[in-house]
């Protein structure tokens, strides 16, 4: 995919991973939209702001209105609440489905048209090596991200026919506010994001950006017992 003739659409593109992927999609050459619940907070010169907070219906329709050329979606926006499943707010666990399912999934049912309508182009969804391994203390964000993974598997078989390839991106914690407290190895945004985008270019259905993602997606097929060896 050609990225300099690309008109690309980040979603929670104001700080953190969001906004270093607007800026490497930039520096390729494409046309970028800067999406954030207040645009004004959009501080990367190059890019255009728009309003979009994608867990209101009317603000996504509003922003696809805005828009109308884009040909590549990236939908980074998230939360994290920190929420576990058993003791915490349920507003908090809606809130983690909100966003990553519903939220990602109106985003895709406003512009998937549009990025059809020039003649396809490519999808991508932010997912997360905690896709596939749930720890206990992140089971909200976990949950919501698995049915993010499922509703990019859904996606990328029903909208293949129109041009779209819908990829999904996997990576452990990252070097942004949303892992501040987490004390692990975090891995340069930067470098994801570079990672990231080439995979947009070569049409990459799944990009496994780190050591810790690989490591997620090979023990799914060990099972129970391979994902959560500490269980008795």
């Amino acid at each position: 995919m050609d990225l300099s003739t690309s008109t690309a659409l980040v979603t929670g593109a104001n700080r953190g991973f969001g906004r270093t992927l607007a800026a490497e999609l930039l520096g390729r050459g494409a046309t970028v939209y800067a999406g954030a619940r207040n645009p004004d907070q959009v501080d990367l010169p190059g890019v255009k702001p728009i309003a979009l907070d994608i867990t209101d219906p009317a603000s996504v329709a509003a922003a696809a209105e805005v828009t109308g050329d884009v040909t590549v979606l990236v939908n980074n926006a998230g939360s994290s609440t920190g929420a576990d499943l058993l003791a915490a707010d349920l507003d908090d666990v809606r809130l983690e489905m909100d966003t990553h399912y519903f939220g990602t999934l109106s985003v895709v049912r406003s512009f998937a048209p549009q990025i059809a309508a020039h003649g396809g182009g490519t999808i991508l969804n932010v997912l997360s090596g905690l896709s596939w391994v749930s720890f206990p203390q992140l089971g909200a964000y976990c949950a919501a991200k698995s049915a993010e993974w499922s509703l990019t598997n859904a996606l990328r078989q029903q909208l293949a026919g129109q041009g779209i390839r819908v990829s999904g991106l996997h990576v452990g914690y990252m070097d942004t506010d949303m892992a501040r407290a987490v004390d692990a190895a975090k891995s340069d945004p930067a470098d994801i994001a570079r990672i990231a985008v080439d995979g947009i270019a070569s049409g990459v259905y799944e990009i496994l950006a780190d050591d810790a993602a690989r490591q997620a997606q090979a023990a799914l097929s060990g099972g129970v017992s391979a994902l959560y060896p500490h269980l008795p």
